[in-house]
């Protein structure tokens, strides 16, 4: 029985790896458009930066289980990787400002905050404690991140009545990682991934209905400008992916590399 659940939750943790492998290249074409006009064009950071995070975050969570956490490593490792790579081609085309205020989230989040993360669980705690430690940090990430981008879209969208910042099918492929999250979590026991990946199914349905109640919608221009153009979903599926706790890599909450 227990071999049974183990391999469901390996066919689980593998489609939500492969969803979320797309998830991590869905911003592809965004910064092919950066390198081709060598400019981000108002595009900001901090999806970048904070899925980068995510992922380290699942592989410091990975290393200290160290039990069922191949498709945890691998998803992540890839996120981290790509992340990196989006984030280096960001800082070479920013302009100034935008640039300065990347390196400073980069310093903020990936360096010291993750570093003092570490330390912290690393010196003051050991075992079971750690682990939990570091599960507790995980969900309030993810369900804060992923909380907060959803709403901050969803405003815009209902301000709007534009749908532009709020893909479909990205939204469908992470309610379906999530769930993908879920029952791997689930199967594994992990009721810590499972809680937020629940969240995630939830807010990605959310996410759809929106999308389907303002998708032919007359656009309404504001009076101020779109400051900055985000990759909606992105940070979403990098914590997914996280969730992936077989988030990220989310993306969980949950999601996309997340196992």
């Amino acid at each position: 029985m227990a071999m049974h659940r183990e391999s469901w939750a390996f066919v689980f943790g593998l489609l939500g790896n492969i969803i979320s492998f797309g998830v991590f290249l869905a911003p592809l074409p965004t910064f092919y458009q950066i390198f081709k006009k060598k400019s981000t064009e108002g595009h900001q950071s901090l999806p970048y930066v904070v899925a980068l995070f995510s992922a380290m975050l699942w592989i410091y969570y990975a290393f200290v289980k160290r039990e069922a956490v191949l498709l945890l490593i691998t998803i992540n490792t890839f996120g981290i990787v790509v992340e990196s790579i989006y984030l280096t081609i960001f800082l070479i085309y920013a302009p100034r400002k935008p640039r300065l205020t990347a390196i400073k989230l980069l310093l903020l989040v990936n360096v010291f905050g993750f570093g003092a993360m570490l330390l912290a669980t690393l010196y003051l705690s050991k075992g079971a404690k750690r682990l939990a430690i570091i599960r507790w940090i995980r969900l309030v990430f993810n369900i804060s991140v992923f909380a907060a981008d959803l709403f901050k879209i969803i405003r815009r969208v209902i301000k709007t009545r534009s749908v532009e910042y709020m893909p479909f099918t990205l939204s469908m492929f992470l309610t379906i990682n999530a769930v993908m999250r879920f029952f791997y979590s689930l199967l594994l026991r992990d009721y810590y991934a499972a809680l937020p990946n629940t969240l995630g199914f939830l807010f990605g349905i959310i996410q759809m209905v929106i999308y389907l109640m303002y998708g032919n919608a007359t656009p309404v221009a504001l009076d101020e400008p779109v400051k900055a153009k985000e990759a909606n979903g992105h940070i979403v599926g990098a914590v997914k992916m996280g969730t992936i706790e077989p988030n990220h890599g989310g993306a969980g909450l949950g999601g996309v590399g997340k196992v």
